[in-house]
């Protein structure tokens, strides 16, 4: 057993020692919350919905999303989410959407460390994109609540992690990925759809 943690140990020394040097070699800082007392699901959903996005348009939708202007899709974690007209201005499946006060406000005070974490570093505001967030479980904070004829049930929250990176978009490497002429790889998925579409309707049999 004590031979597992120390290399749990090293283990996260290195990760840790990678993160720093990829932060030091790219333009690119990080911010990061630990035991976010607000629900892992909602979190999750709100990471997933500005995950990709540059750090102003981030901040600009989170902004609506706290005076319900704007809705956070749910495609994971959909379980009695109720259906909205707003969800069908972010894609969402079967316009479930919900407006998360709570984690939105957390994540958007790690938007806002990671902004002065840029500034500290030089890096340019207007260029910034967030190229990696993620949202994990943490450990469960137990209680309890008592109930009738002298019961007792748990009454726990689940809390969550999250860390984020912001890294410079480069204008020239986005103009290369427009004008790319390469040819575009399909999945097997829709290589055999367009090889059901050749075959011929009617048993097979073309008509003259």
């Amino acid at each position: 057993m004590e031979d597992c943690g120390k290399r749990n140990v090293h283990a996260t020394i290195i990760i840790n020692c990678l993160l720093i040097c990829f932060l030091f070699l790219f333009a690119a800082c990080k911010a990061r919350g630990s035991q976010l007392r607000t629900h892992f699901k909602a979190t999750r959903e709100v990471c997933h919905a500005i995950k990709g996005m540059s750090l102003l348009k981030a901040k600009s939708y989170l902004e609506d999303v706290l005076e319900f202007k704007q809705a956070v899709p749910f495609k994971r974690f959909r379980g009695g989410c109720g259906r909205h007209a707003q969800a069908k201005n972010v894609a969402s499946h079967g316009s479930q959407a919900r407006w998360p006060v709570k984690s939105t406000k957390y994540v958007l005070d790690l938007l806002v460390n990671a902004e002065a974490n840029a500034e500290m570093k030089g890096l340019e505001i207007e260029n910034l994109f967030i190229n990696h967030i993620q949202c994990n479980r943490a450990q469960r904070m137990r209680r309890r609540t008592y109930r009738a004829h002298g019961r007792i049930n748990p009454y726990t929250c689940n809390p969550s992690h999250v860390e984020l990176f912001l890294s410079e978009r480069d204008a020239k490497g986005v103009k290369k990925a427009e004008g790319d002429d390469s040819k575009l790889k399909l999945s097997r998925k829709r290589i055999a759809q367009l090889r059901f579409k050749k075959i011929t309707t009617g048993g097979g049999v073309e008509s003259n």
